[in-house]
């Protein structure tokens, strides 16, 4: 029966002095989603971190699976640093794989702690043999084998395994600072959200409504795309800002081709003014270069100038087949295609402009009262708290922390217990 995970991060290791801060806001996250399920020893080793089991090893893989920051996860045998009891364990490992006649296998070691008196491929031989001895039907093959059995001998103990599950990669949530994601109701910009959080961000997702011209069904939509973001990101604050009002201007006052444009625009503007009341460094979109009108170099360009705001847009080099692709993988796909319009495709002109003069632009938006119809939109904002998709999950969940708050409460040992 396995006794402990074993969790891998990856560049995380290549911070050096921050590296301490990074692995606390892990630490943190992972305890954040883990909490619901009982109390567990989580802490860090020698680059690892350590959570403890309770005979629940399919509970904590789905909590695990989608924290960012972590590469890859095993479940894990642990014994002393004694021969006899790595090669039992070794055994029992093997022996709980379903494989029917003949297979092949390979041992790896890792000796951390040079005082066992093996070194690693000593170790590895004698593992072997002694499983070789009790399961005639598997064989070894160094090259391409069905099962790795990896055995990492370490200061505290050995660890026993053979299934590796992947992770997310990247960052910790919380260690880059916090942006503002434009969220519609289409397939991007959850996606373009989940890969701004696997770099570490806290989301600030801000969703565009315009009654009785969509649906509270779009806006349910927008909901439940954040309750999946939310699986990846932590819990998330939903902005929901109330846009009829800027989309019945831009309808009466200005050209039809540049509807879209200033629409953007407008967007835009709301965006920045959340981001500077939420302390948001960023806003990132879900734009693709070239896929809509908007989209071209020439609209990004006049779009962007409204902001004094980076404009993070890490889906820009994505195929619509590559971002459909990862909304399936993610789990946010077959609800971005609920036909429920959102605003984005209200009002759009046969023909748009794809390149846009920014002083024509400009001359149009002068029709429009800009700085009170942005100030009546934020004036009506409405928020919604978004929990992940997570049975009995209900502690709020605030990434990061800081740095010296995490020092506090760190044990000489690297290790951690919940309470």
């Amino acid at each position: 029966m396995y006794q402990v995970v074993l969790v891998r991060y990856g560049e995380i290791a290549l911070k050096g002095q921050n590296r301490y801060w990074f692995e606390r806001t892990l630490l943190n996250n992972i305890r954040r989603h883990l909490k619901d399920l009982g109390p567990r020893r989580i802490g860090t080793v020698s680059g690892r971190v350590i959570v403890s089991l309770d005979g629940d090893w399919e509970e904590v893989k789905e909590r695990l699976a989608p924290v960012c920051g972590i590469v890859s996860f095993s479940p894990a045998r642990v014994v002393a640093k004694d021969m006899s009891a790595i090669c039992r364990a070794a055994l029992e490992e093997m022996s709980s794989l379903a494989f029917d006649g003949p297979a092949t296998f390979k041992v790896e070691a890792r000796r951390a702690d040079k005082t066992f008196p093996f070194t690693s491929p000593e170790l590895a031989r004698e593992v072997g043999a002694f499983v070789l001895r009790h399961l005639p039907d598997l064989k070894v093959d160094l090259h391409r084998p069905r099962y790795r059995l990896s055995v990492e001998l370490r200061r505290e103990g050995t660890y026993v395994y053979t299934r590796v599950v992947p992770g997310q990669g990247g960052l910790p949530v919380g260690v880059s600072g916090r942006g503002v994601l434009m969220l519609s109701g289409g397939i991007d910009s959850p996606v373009a959200g989940f890969f701004a959080a696997r770099r570490g961000v806290e989301l600030v997702p801000l969703h565009f409504h315009s009654f009785p011209f969509t649906s509270e069904r779009s806006k349910e939509k927008a909901v439940e795309l954040c309750r999946v973001l939310a699986r990846y990101a932590g819990p998330l604050r939903l902005h929901v800002a109330h846009f009829t009002d800027i989309q019945k201007a831009i309808v009466q006052l200005c050209p039809e081709e540049l509807r879209v444009t200033i629409m953007r625009r407008m967007m835009l503007r709301v965006a920045t003014r959340l981001a500077e009341a939420e302390g948001a460094i960023a806003i990132f979109t879900g734009e693709s270069l070239g896929q809509v009108a908007s989209q071209t170099m020439e609209s990004l360009a006049v779009i962007g100038a409204v902001t004094d705001r980076p404009v993070l847009r890490p889906l820009i080099g994505f195929d619509k087949a590559e971002i459909v692709e990862k909304a399936r993988e993610l789990g946010t796909y077959e609800i971005s295609i609920r036909p429920y319009e959102d605003c984005c495709t209200l009002f759009v002109p046969p023909h748009p402009a794809t390149k846009p003069r920014r002083e024509k632009v400009e001359a149009a938006e002068s029709r429009l009262d800009v700085k009170g119809l942005v100030e009546g939109c934020l004036g009506r904002m409405e928020i919604i708290e978004i929990e992940p998709r997570f049975s009995g999950f209900r502690e709020g969940f605030r990434a990061g922390g800081g740095e010296d708050a995490c020092r506090q409460r760190t044990s000489k040992e690297g290790v951690e217990e919940i309470e």
